[in-house]
């Protein structure tokens, strides 16, 4: 039997395979010689072969299945400028796919904020005005105008760090758990460093706080129970050897119920007595009080060093609503090192993180406009009402366009904040659901995921589900043709 497939795929390539035209002279012709003045000789090349690739084993299996049924010999053959002319629409094909960019924008319907795997905080005006000037221009990244010299790139932020948080000193590295590496590094290699056992979380992508201790050089030194942590428990496990006192702010899951935990203020008092700083990691960090418009309590960084903590560590993508980036604030002499640790040199944001990081800032000097300028505040604090004007003025798109079999209904809902910010916090929302009898929720979903300008949604109760919230009024259009071709 197996004999008899190899002589059938033997005589697939004496015959109708050998059609296939050469590279050499695919190249000369007069379309191919087009793509050559748009690409390089090496990708259209690279192109070509991967395309008559594929048409061989297209061939193959094609040949083998008209064997299979009892054709004769020969069946399936096509005149060469046929042939030709499909392969010039495929390689025309696959070089417009190799020239888009990888990293595209796409439209986000989750309903989830701060989506991780969608680039979290959106960017407000100022900080894209801010980097667009800084990306299109040289700028004074390490130059002091006043005097002409050499500067440093962290003087741009620290005066006005100084005064959103009230920290003497503060420093930013690329992101926050480089940040919590760093000064663990610094202020802690080779000595140990206390943290209370339900504290040790996994900060997403399967890095674990006792696994960035361990790459730091700072030797963990666990207290307490999962849910149960006294001030004695710290006190107890204080000796010769102890670098910190650290505290983790479990900003990505709850513990609830029979819990007790060392309070913020009961650490730096026990830190201040022994003559040990007070480490804290505040993961997503806020800068804004958000409970006046219905979010839970979560700490705030001012308050952590209003109350005394010497070093705090926090994002800048999370509920800061910037740019990727990890803040360190605190004492002078414990973040002046901090710098000069060569591990910072690898660790150091650039000029476009800086740029949009400054702008950011700066939109809290203004407490009563930050919620509209910021796009992850604003998402965060959007009324019901204007949420229902939004979903219901998308569902008149949507039927306005006259899609046959689709059914478009608005119901109430919940979003959720994400990006391991605000854990088991549901936000009411307004949805848009989408209904049809063609297809299945999930190939639709697929479909829309396909589309080139990608659309994520949720998926529930066999409908499609579109959570207005994360959705853009100015995507609207975008939304609605990616539907419609998707159908």
């Amino acid at each position: 039997m197996e004999k008899k497939k190899e002589a059938k795929r033997n005589l697939v390539e004496k015959n109708k395979l050998r059609q296939l035209p050469s590279v050499d002279n695919l190249l000369r012709e007069e379309q191919m010689q087009a793509f050559l003045k748009e690409h390089s000789r090496t990708m259209v090349t690279d192109v070509v072969r991967e395309v008559l690739n594929q048409l061989r084993w297209e061939w193959q299996q094609e040949a083998l299945g008209e064997q299979e049924a009892g054709e004769k010999e020969g069946t399936g053959f096509q005149e060469r400028d046929l042939i030709v002319s499909q392969i010039i629409v495929r390689v025309e094909k696959h070089l417009k796919h190799r020239q888009q960019l990888n990293l595209k924008p796409v439209i986000n319907a989750t309903g989830v904020i701060l989506h991780t795997n969608l680039g979290r905080a959106l960017l407000g005006k100022n900080a894209l005005k801010a980097l667009h000037q800084v990306a299109t221009h040289y700028s004074n990244l390490e130059l002091d105008l006043a005097t002409g010299k050499r500067g440093s790139r962290y003087a741009h932020l620290e005066e006005l760090l100084s005064l959103l948080t009230g920290a003497e000193a503060s420093l930013v590295v690329n992101n926050n758990a480089a940040a919590v590496l760093l000064a663990l590094n610094t202020l802690a290699r080779d000595r140990e460093v206390i943290v209370s056992r339900g504290q040790l979380v996994e900060i997403g992508g399967s890095f674990r706080i006792p696994e960035v201790m361990s790459q730091s050089g700072a030797y963990l030194r666990e207290v307490g129970t999962t849910n149960k942590t006294y001030p004695h428990d710290y006190r107890q496990a204080i000796n010769e050897k102890t670098a910190l006192l650290l505290r983790v702010h479990t900003s990505n899951y709850r513990i609830i119920g029979f819990t007790q935990e060392t309070t913020l203020e009961e650490l730096v008092s026990l830190g201040q007595e022994k003559g040990l700083p007070v480490m804290e990691d505040l993961g997503s960090g806020q800068l804004l009080d958000l409970h006046k418009w219905g979010l839970p309590v979560e700490p705030l960084v001012p308050d952590s060093i209003r109350v005394g903590v010497d070093i705090v560590t926090f994002s800048g993508d999370k509920l800061l609503g910037g740019p990727q980036a990890g803040l360190i604030v605190g004492k002078k002499k414990y973040i002046e090192p901090m710098k000069k640790n060569p591990l910072n040199r690898a660790l150091r944001i650039d000029k476009l993180t800086l740029a949009a990081l400054e702008a950011t800032l700066k939109e809290y000097l203004n407490q009563e406009r930050v919620i509209k300028t910021i796009p992850t505040l604003r998402m965060l604090t959007t009324s019901g009402a204007d949420l229902r004007k939004k979903a219901d003025s998308l569902a008149t798109k949507l039927t306005a366009v006259g899609m046959e079999g689709l059914e478009v209904s608005v119901k109430s809902g919940f979003s959720t904040v994400g990006g391991g910010s605000m854990p088991g916090t549901e936000i009411p929302t307004w949805l848009v659901t989408l209904k049809t009898s063609q297809i299945s929720a999930a190939t639709l979903a697929e479909r829309l995921r396909h589309q080139s300008w990608p659309v994520l949604v949720r998926i529930g109760e066999e409908q499609i589900i579109l959570d207005v919230r994360t959705v853009e009024e100015t995507e609207f259009d975008v939304l609605v043709e990616g539907i419609k071709s998707s159908l």
